[in-house]
């Protein structure tokens, strides 16, 4: 007989925090692990205790407990926009299918698939802001190429921007930037 997930229920779970900064990528791909590079960032930032930082990876539909319930997920990811490399924009999920973009990274199975999971189980999250960056390169190796890791301080201080937002109090790092859609 299978069990049902704990999280599975309409109600929030009020154990979580209510909002979570995502990063994800593979940090074997170079800029593919700047999701992963942001979370690195901002662990060194003095954050409100309702923010929690997670290293998504490349997980997939392991995501859907991670988001269920949240008031905002705020998502760290690289897209290929056809951009600069190191370019950034402010998304929403919806923006994807609009943009005609034909994936969001490296990792098919990801994020967008654990949000219309959450969203059937009647459990996602209120708000989801995606902050995708252009990659510039995706080979083999672990340092984020010139561009993006140029390009890093300016997107944790959009993101951080966000949380400040969210929270109602400053986090003690300025902000903002990235083009919005």
């Amino acid at each position: 007989m299978a069990q049902a997930s704990p999280k599975a229920t309409a109600e929030r779970d009020t154990s979580c925090k209510p909002i979570l900064v995502l990063g994800l990528g593979n940090l074997l791909l170079r800029d593919e692990g700047v999701g992963v590079r942001a979370i690195e960032y901002l662990r060194a930032l003095a954050l409100p205790a309702e923010v929690e930082l997670f290293d998504g990876g490349t997980a997939g539909l392991d995501l859907v407990e991670v988001i269920a319930g949240r008031d905002l997920v705020i998502v760290i990811d690289a897209v290929d926009m056809q951009k600069e490399p190191g370019s950034f924009v402010r998304l929403g999920p919806e923006d994807f299918g609009a943009a005609g973009w034909g994936g969001v990274s490296a990792h098919d199975l990801g994020f967008l698939e654990a949000l219309a999971v959450a969203k059937l189980l009647n459990y996602a999250p209120r708000q989801v802001i995606i902050y995708g960056i252009q990659p510039g390169c995706l080979d083999f190796g672990f340092e984020l190429s010139e561009p993006v890791a140029v390009r890093m301080p300016e997107i944790v201080q959009a993101v951080v921007r966000e949380i400040e937002v969210a929270a109602g109090h400053e986090c003690g790092a300025a902000g903002g930037g990235g083009e919005r859609v």
